[in-house]
């Protein structure tokens, strides 16, 4: 359904303060300058046992100018949106890039991109979350917090909406001018049993993803009425289970988990920039330096991951980046090997390469875009295993549901992740749950021992709201596309041993 973009924010005069902003860079010699001008709404709301517990709404608005100016960055924003502040944003820019010059120890440098015009892009969604007031969304959440506080294993539940409408307006003196705007909604709800007589507690979340989406996501878009049902039974059985035996398994992982693998150990560990050595000291740099680039085998000949700005749904889905580079896709490991980056304009150039692929973002117009990550994806096997077939060809194993907590060191090898449920495999059957599980391994060895890769028909498109990068530090919507897949010899800790309990 095609939308038209928010009339407050293309009610401002964005062109005219474009214009001055742009000739007056002109003016002052500079070899590159373009201007963002930004409404970011933001509405969180949260119940616990039914009960409202916060509700806000943020609308943020604001303007940005960067330029090169004698091969130095320069930038400025502020939160007044006229030609006037413009101006005066181009001179607070123009003297950041003079005063910066004498401790920069590099000439600033862009990778060529095509003008492309003037453009509207808006993403793909049927219903404006922001056109359903907030009573309505309570009530929502109210009615699906009853429905599992109706179990007599739960006792507490937590329920938790986000929603964003973001729109953008960038313009730049190659002629490339575009108007976007982006949706896009999360929803979770957390149920939580307690055993008074020991202290011992466990949870069970809703494993439906967060998407570049509207309000139908919580009524047609996503089954809630048979997870919510199931949460329950699945929250018990864990209350349960048994403690599982640490030893080396094969590991069968649903897309709900595993797109968190794929973020912290493919997602970030191919940001160029961070190959490069620039995230050192905030998140690390990255085992899979430029000096691998087509040799590091990466995984196994089954891998193949693809980077994207063009995904329907992706939260990291654009038309344009933020540095006026239209939306691509393209290999990041093929055939278990190393094959490619995501770049922005500055880190292509860096790197002899000829274009950049898209990935520049700043989550506020007070922030300069930075290199973010793209949609990063393992695609299915065509006429791959269905999750069933997976599960009945392994004889001794684990099926990993959901994400939970995480830990990798600061070059994106060392890694392990635990799940909201994991579920004991014998003789090709699922023999119920275990619990205090984590699994642990490098990164390389995970992704080589991939021996069977699922089809199409268990493909899922996971991804989070949260991922942080830079100083200061800011925040990027990104999605994760992927199969369940099987991989063979993982090692699975008990946490509750390994934390000496």
């Amino acid at each position: 359904m095609a939308h038209q973009i928010d009339p407050e924010f293309t009610a401002l005069p964005l062109r005219e303060i474009a214009d001055v902003a742009l000739e007056h860079a002109r003016s002052l010699g500079v070899e590159h300058a373009d201007v963002r001008i930004e409404r970011i709404r933001t509405a969180n709301l949260a119940l616990h046992d039914a009960r409202l517990e916060t509700s806000h709404d943020d609308d943020e608005r604001g303007l940005a100018v960067r330029v090169v100016h004698d091969g130095t960055w320069g930038f400025a924003g502020g939160l007044v949106v006229d030609p006037a502040a413009a101006r005066t944003l181009v001179d607070r820019a123009v003297e950041v890039a003079k005063v910066s010059k004498p401790v920069t120890g590099e000439r600033i440098e862009l990778a060529a991109e095509p003008a492309h015009g003037e453009q509207t892009w808006v993403s793909s969604y049927e219903i404006d979350p922001f056109t359903i007031n907030e009573a309505d969304r309570i009530e929502l959440l109210a009615d699906w917090s009853s429905q599992l506080l109706g179990a007599d294993v739960v006792r507490h539940v937590d329920a938790h909406i986000k929603q964003v409408r973001e729109n953008k307006f960038f313009a730049d003196l190659a002629g490339t001018v575009t108007t976007q705007q982006r949706v896009r909604v999360q929803c979770q709800l957390t149920a939580l049993w307690v055993d008074d007589a020991s202290g011992r507690f466990e949870t069970m979340r809703t494993i439906a993803a967060p998407v570049g989406r509207g309000w139908e996501w919580l009524t047609t878009g996503y089954d809630w009425d048979a997870e919510l049902a199931q949460l329950p039974e699945f929250l018990e059985e864990k209350s349960k289970a048994p403690s599982v035996e640490p030893g080396s398994y094969d590991l069968i992982v649903d897309p709900s988990n595993l797109w968190l693998t794929i973020h912290e150990s493919i997602g970030h560990a191919t940001e160029l920039d961070r190959a490069l050595g620039y995230e050192a000291n905030y998140a690390g740099t990255s085992f899979a330096t430029p000096d691998k680039l087509g040799s590091l085998r990466y995984g196994s000949g089954l891998m193949h991951v693809t980077g994207d700005r063009q995904a329907v749904n992706g939260l990291a889905t654009i038309g344009y980046d933020d540095e006026g580079v239209a939306g691509q896709t393209w290999d990041l490991v093929k055939d278990g090997t190393l094959v490619g980056y995501q770049l922005d304009r500055r880190t292509a150039a860096l790197s002899g390469i000829e274009r950049s692929n898209g990935c520049a973002y700043a989550d506020s117009p007070l922030h300069v875009p930075i290199q973010r990550m793209a949609n990063v994806s393992l695609q299915p096997v065509l006429g791959g295993p269905s999750t069933e077939d997976l599960i009945a060809g392994v004889d001794d194993g684990l099926y990993v549901v959901g994400d939970k907590s995480w830990s990798i060191d600061m070059q994106r090898y060392n890694f392990q992740f635990t799940g909201q449920r994991f579920f004991r495999i014998k003789s090709g059957k699922i023999a119920g749950q275990v619990r205090d599980a984590a699994y642990q391994a490098t990164t390389t060895d995970f992704w080589g021992s991939m021996s069977a890769v699922g089809g199409p028909q268990t493909y899922v498109l996971g991804g989070a709201f949260n991922c942080g990068k830079g100083q200061p530090g800011q925040v990027a919507a990104v999605s994760h596309g992927c199969p369940t897949a099987l991989f063979n010899g993982v090692k699975i800790l008990n946490t509750t041993k390994e934390a000496g309990k």
